[in-house]
């Protein structure tokens, strides 16, 4: 008679199945131990619920697919993060994905967990056909305003890709350089592509601001990475302003030491 497979065997088997008409499902259908049937059911419900991320992550392709059947082969991503941030630099990201782009997860960085975002950014380096990265200090934003400090990062990194994009995916703003562009609200919910450059865009500017909590300790730039906590109002009443805050956002102008 032959030996049974050990429940934790089973377990083994199944933990790499991606669809439910796999062979080995249909073979321990009838296995009449409880913990396989358990682990019958958890697979199962593991399968549906990657289906729906991966139904979820086609629909966030539909934008680009419509650019990729007009022969707008490299669509650029365009997102922006820290506009509303007392201290620290506007990022913005531009990304152009492959057409054959597989990293599921993929969606707008504020819906993530900051753990999933630092585990999906060299997925997404890897994976991209060009990656730019374009920066507005706090001085600038000063001069120039906030808005257009925003646009200028924009510019900077489109005009930074390898590759010159056929068409803009951009969340909200106008990028001012002559590319065609289609503009959207929460277009990181909306868009891979967008969702990607998101995502690029807040590690990297979360890996900065961690470098300006050493260098500026007290305002907790770490954790907060520049909005207006409370932990960060405190050191700008105890410390006074850095050379990263920008001064003419309020409350910032308050704490200006002459």
């Amino acid at each position: 008679m032959e030996k049974q497979l050990t429940i934790k065997g089973i377990k083994s088997q199944l933990a790499a199945i991606s669809q439910e008409n796999d062979p080995l499902l249909i073979l321990y259908k009838d296995d009449r131990r409880v913990g396989v049937q358990k682990l019958l059911k958890q697979t199962y419900k593991k399968i549906q619920q990657h289906q729906l991320l991966v139904a979820k992550f086609q629909q966030r392709l539909a934008l680009e697919k419509v650019a990729w059947s007009h022969g707008l082969n490299f669509v650029a991503g365009i997102d922006e993060v820290g506009r509303g941030c007392l201290a620290g630099p506007v990022i913005t990201a531009a990304v152009i994905l492959p057409h054959n782009f597989s990293v599921i997860e993929v969606n707008d960085s504020k819906q993530l967990s900051r753990h999933t975002r630092e585990r999906l950014y060299p997925q997404i380096i890897e994976q991209a056909l060009a990656v730019s990265i374009g920066v507005s200090s706090p001085s600038v934003i000063d001069q120039i305003n906030i808005l257009q400090a925003t646009r200028q990062a924009m510019k900077k990194a489109v005009l930074g890709l390898s590759i010159s994009p056929d068409k803009l995916l951009v969340d909200a703003v106008d990028v001012p350089v002559d590319i065609p562009k289609q503009r959207m609200f929460k277009g990181d919910a909306k868009s891979a592509t967008i969702a990607a450059a998101s995502i690029v865009a807040k590690v990297y500017r979360d890996h900065l601001m961690a470098i300006y909590d050493h260098l500026y300790p007290g305002y907790d730039f770490a954790d907060n990475m520049g909005y207006g906590t409370a932990k960060h109002l405190q050191g700008l009443q105890a410390f006074g302003t850095t050379p990263i805050h920008r001064l003419t956002f309020a409350p910032v102008n308050q704490f200006i030491k002459n």
